[in-house]
């Protein structure tokens, strides 16, 4: 079986076409992929026989089959894509204004189980390879192009976290200046709260911002919501998220999926106020996007607007962030490989 040519660094690209080429070939094969979003080298217009037949024997430039596209009422679109194996993933694109956010999976399921996710109801799924997230940006680039992905959220199926070496390459490989130089001010990892996994993000250096599922800042509420929670509890999830803010420029994101009856009173947020007053970092509060199988509800706008003006009181920068793609079950939560209509 042929290696991914989108999961190989460019600097080794480079190099190994070097033996075999002039090394210009090199740059000629990376601006097509990179820049002008060619994907056969049969189109690559500008290159020999010759080269076009080493690259085919030499890799495989195939990608994922789109199943799906999925268009929201509100631009949203969402893919699901098959993979070389059979196995069903999910991205998202949000537009907004001059923005496209880019939500990508990170694994075909989801072992953390937490409540209110329709992925964790999928169980556990194998980790994606860094040539099949990379391979979710070219796709999603293909689609918005002439226009640019402009921010990267490591925030759909599966948990970065317990797959943390493969997403830590896809970084590079999106960092890289040969490539996509996608700046890390833009790409945001999310995770429920593996602290072995944001000590080691906070440990490589890798420049790229952190986004942590709290949902709540009592340990017996977030434990029913979210199983990370038991093995994980609030006091230690706290030190690691202080030792990132040491290693790390950027500030914290934490994520708050407002629940009715659940994390919404007084007292959940005097212990969100508890939890992050000496963090560096800023809180979105997010309704709860409708999944069938669960048990909660969304929140009306009355009780978002109550809780909102209780929360001003925080220390930190909060904002109300409106899910988009509800009707494509394309919203935060809701990734689990449905889709409303196939290609």
């Amino acid at each position: 079986m042929l290696n991914s040519i989108y999961g190989i660094k460019p600097q080794d690209l480079s190099s190994f076409i070097a033996e075999h080429f002039p090394a210009y070939r090199a740059r000629q094969l990376l601006d097509w992929i990179y820049d002008k979003l060619v994907f056969d080298p049969e189109e690559m217009s500008n290159l020999p026989k010759d080269f076009k037949q080493w690259l085919t024997d030499s890799f495989d430039f195939s990608l994922p089959q789109i199943l799906a596209l999925d268009l929201s009422k509100d631009g949203t679109k969402k893919f699901l894509l098959k993979l070389s194996d059979g196995k069903r993933i999910e991205c998202v694109i949000i537009p907004e204004g001059k923005k496209n956010t880019l939500c990508l999976s990170s694994q075909t399921g989801c072992a953390r189980g937490c409540s209110f996710c329709a992925t964790g109801t999928m169980g556990p799924g194998r980790n994606l390879l860094p040539h099949e997230i990379m391979q979710q940006v070219l796709i999603a680039s293909k689609e918005v192009c002439p226009e640019r992905i402009t921010n990267i959220v490591f925030m759909g199926m599966g948990e970065p976290m317990d797959n943390l070496d493969n997403v830590l390459e896809t970084l590079l490989l999106l960092q890289d200046e040969q490539g996509l130089s996608f700046s890390p001010r833009r790409t945001t990892i999310s995770t429920c709260g593996v602290l072995p996994g944001i000590t080691k993000l906070a440990n490589s250096k890798v420049k790229v911002k952190l986004a942590v599922s709290l949902n709540s800042a009592i340990d017996k509420v977030r434990d029913e919501l979210m199983k990370v929670n038991i093995a994980f509890p609030l006091e230690p999830l706290k030190r690691a998220l202080k030792y990132f803010n040491s290693q790390n420029p950027f500030r914290i994101t934490f994520e708050y999926i407002l629940i009715p009856e659940v994390n919404m009173d007084d007292a959940a947020i005097q212990a969100l106020k508890r939890f992050t007053s000496d963090l560096a970092a800023k809180i979105n509060f997010i309704p709860f996007n409708p999944v069938a199988s669960l048990p909660y509800r969304s929140p009306t706008d009355a009780e978002v607007e109550d809780f909102m003006a209780r929360a001003a009181s925080l220390p930190q920068a909060i904002t109300l962030r409106r899910s988009r793609g509800r009707d494509i079950h394309g919203a935060c939560g809701q990734l689990a490989t449905k889709t409303t209509k196939q290609t």
